[in-house]
C-alpha cells in the first residue's frame, strides 16, 4: 500500500501564453486545472502507472472539495483531513515559445493548527504497517511546524512502515534526522543542504548523498533533470542519463518520478528496473499538459531509452 500525504494542496491552475514578459497583458490560449500538490501528483502517476494508492492530508473549503471530486473521478481512494480555510490555488504560466520555459505563482495556503495535525497522525497510523510506503512531498501551511516530517517519519517507523521523503530548507533537514527510508533531493536542494554553490561536480554530488547515507538514510536518490540521476544506498550507486523528449513543461516531473520510485518498491521490482522506471516516468510527465501524469504506454516505451551507469562499488 502506497500512502501519499500532502499537507498543502492545490488547484493548479495552468495557463499557456506565448512570450510571456512581466507586466504586459497576454491572451491565454489554453487553461487546465487539476488537483496538485506534490502528494496528489504522486498519487495521480502511481495510479496512471497501474499501482494503488490513498491520497491523505489536509483540504478546506470549495477548492478541497473540487479535489476530492476529481480524485473520485480518477478513482483514487483518499482520507483527507477537512480544515478551517480554503485550500489555495496555484497559478503556472507555462511560455510556449521558449520549451520548458515555467513562471509559478504559488499561493501559502491555510493555517493547520495542532489539532489538525493529531488528526491526520491518527489517520496516517490507522494504515502504518510494514507493507506501507508513506510519501511525504512538497510544502507545508507556515503555521506547520517544519520538524513534522521528522515527527511524522518517527512515528511511522516505529510501526515498521517505509518513508520516503521530497522536500528542501529546514523540512529536509529535520526529516534527515528521522532516518526516512529514501530522499529525492535534486542537486540544488542536496548543496543547499550542504551550504555548497549549485555548481558542483558530479563526484561532489556522489560525496553528498554519500554523507546523507551516513546519517542513516536508506536510499538517495539526487534529480539533474535532462541529465538524468544519482542513485545511491549502503550497497551500491550508479547513475541514468536523461532522456530527450518534447516538452511541454517540467511541472510534475520530479513528483513523477518519485511516484514510480514508491511504485517500483511496492511492486517488488529490481533495483535497477525501477530507477529506469523512474527516469521514463520523469520525462513522460514532462510531455503531458498541467500536471497530469504520463501514460503507462508511453513509460513503457520511453524505459527503452534509460542507460545505467555504474558508480561503486
Amino acid at each position: 500500500m502506497i500512502v501519499t500525504v500532502t499537507m498543502n494542496p492545490a488547484i493548479d491552475k495552468t495557463l499557456d501564453v506565448e512570450n510571456f514578459t512581466g507586466g504586459t497583458i497576454h491572451r491565454v490560449t489554453k487553461v487546465i486545472q487539476d488537483a496538485g500538490g506534490k502528494g496528489i501528483n504522486v498519487s495521480k502517476t502511481i495510479h496512471a502507472l497501474g499501482g494503488e494508492t490513498i491520497a491523505t492530508g489536509f483540504l478546506g473549503g470549495s477548492s478541497g472539495r473540487m479535489i476530492e471530486h476529481a480524485l473520485d473521478e480518477l478513482h483514487i481512494e483518499h482520507q483527507f483531513v477537512y480544515i478551517e480555510g480554503e485550500t489555495r490555488t496555484n497559478v503556472k504560466v507555462v511560455d510556449t515559445t521558449k520549451k520548458g520555459f515555467v513562471t509559478e505563482f504559488n499561493e501559502p495556503g491555510p493555517t493547520v493548527t495542532q489539532r489538525d495535525i493529531q488528526t491526520l497522525t491518527e489517520t496516517l497510523e490507522l494504515y502504518a504497517g510494514p507493507s506501507t510506503i508513506f510519501v511525504f512531498s512538497g510544502s507545508v501551511p507556515a503555521s506547520v511546524d517544519k520538524d513534522v516530517y521528522g515527527f511524522l517519519t518517527r512515528k511511522l517507523r516505529k510501526r515498521q512502515s517505509t518513508v520516503f521523503v521530497d522536500a528542501a530548507g529546514q523540512l529536509l533537514e529535520e526529516a534527515i534526522k528521522a532516518k526516512p527510508f529514501l530522499i529525492k533531493p535534486n542537486a540544488y536542494e542536496i548543496t543547499r543542504h550542504f551550504n555548497l554553490s549549485e555548481d558542483v561536480s558530479e563526484e561532489t554530488l556522489i560525496d553528498l548523498g554519500k554523507e546523507l547515507l551516513a546519517k542513516g538514510v536508506n536510499t538517495i536518490v539526487i534529480s539533474r533533470g535532462q541529465e538524468g540521476a544519482i542513485f545511491l544506498d549502503h550497497q551500491r550507486a550508479f547513475k541514468t542519463n536523461g532522456i530527450q523528449v518534447q516538452a511541454h513543461s517540467t511541472v510534475g516531473s520530479g513528483d513523477a518520478m518519485l511516484a514510480a520510485l514508491a511504485y517500483g518498491l511496492d511492486a517488488d521490482i529490481p533495483y535497477e528496473d525501477c530507477a529506469r522506471l523512474a527516469i521514463a516516468t520523469s520525462a513522460g510527465a514532462c510531455t503531458t499538459l498541467g500536471t497530469k501524469p504520463p501514460a503507462r504506454e508511453l513509460v513503457d516505451e520511453l524505459v527503452k531509452d534509460v542507460l545505467i551507469y555504474p558508480l561503486w562499488p
